[in-house]
Order: C-alpha cells, then structure tokens, then sequence
C-alpha cells in the first residue's frame, strides 16, 4: 500500500500574467525577501536541443536567500543536496502558474529537528512571495 503523504511538496498559484510577466513578478518578490536567482533553465529549450521534443513554456528558477542558506548549511551540512529552493513557472492550457518548492520538505527529508523551525521561516517568507504575485 502506498504511504500517505501529509505534506504537499509545492506551493502553487495560479495567475493572471503573461508567462514572461510572471518570471519577473516572482523574481521581483523574491527580490524583496532577500533571494536571488542562482540559475535558469529553460525546460521548453532545453528538451527542444537534446531529444527534439516539444514542451510547453517551463522555467525552472534556482532561489536563494544567502542568510538561511547559511545558517541551514551550518545545521545540516548534506543540505546542498536539496539547495537552491527551485520555483517553477508555466503555462498550461492558456493558463500561468508559480510554484515554489516547500521548503518544510527539507526538514522532513533530513530528519533534523533543528531544520524544523528554520523550514517553517522559509515557508512563511515563500508564501508570502507567492500571496504577493
């Protein structure tokens, strides 16, 4: 049987942007929240080069903010495993949507206890960003 999962392991939104218009609404609030884009990929593009395939608009941003990168590496060093916090923005069906990685799941897939509280900040910051988009 398979196990329930009791957490959702994105924080998605809809929106009412064009896709180009909703990579900068949510690069410009994670701005404001103190993260920077580490890396782009351009999923769409990239499976167009490599295996010649059609994809609908899909990019995949690597957040960071340095500060909670820092101190969560402090506590959880294998952390890098799971970093950056990627945040994803497509279009489906005529539709645009934002999702960002929760970052609760870290804390679960590490089992640190420590990681706890530190997840839990990351999350009210990033659903914060995406309530502001």
């Amino acid at each position: 049987m398979k196990k329930q999962r009791n957490m959702e392991y994105g924080l998605t939104k809809k929106v009412n942007y064009t896709f180009e218009k909703a990579i900068e609404r949510i690069t410009e609030e994670l701005k404001k929240e103190g993260f920077g884009i580490l890396t782009t990929i351009d999923v769409k593009d990239t499976l167009k080069k490599k295996i010649d395939v059609e994809f609908h608009k899909y990019i995949i941003l690597g957040a960071c903010n340095p500060n909670f990168a820092y101190h969560s590496l402090q506590i959880e060093e294998l952390l890098g495993l799971l970093l950056p916090c990627n945040v994803i923005v497509f279009e489906k069906e005529d539709s645009v949507y934002v999702s960002i990685m929760n970052p609760e799941i870290m804390a679960e897939v590490t089992k640190n206890p420590a990681m706890t509280e530190v997840a839990r900040q990351v999350k009210d910051i990033l659903t914060r960003v995406l309530n502001n988009i």
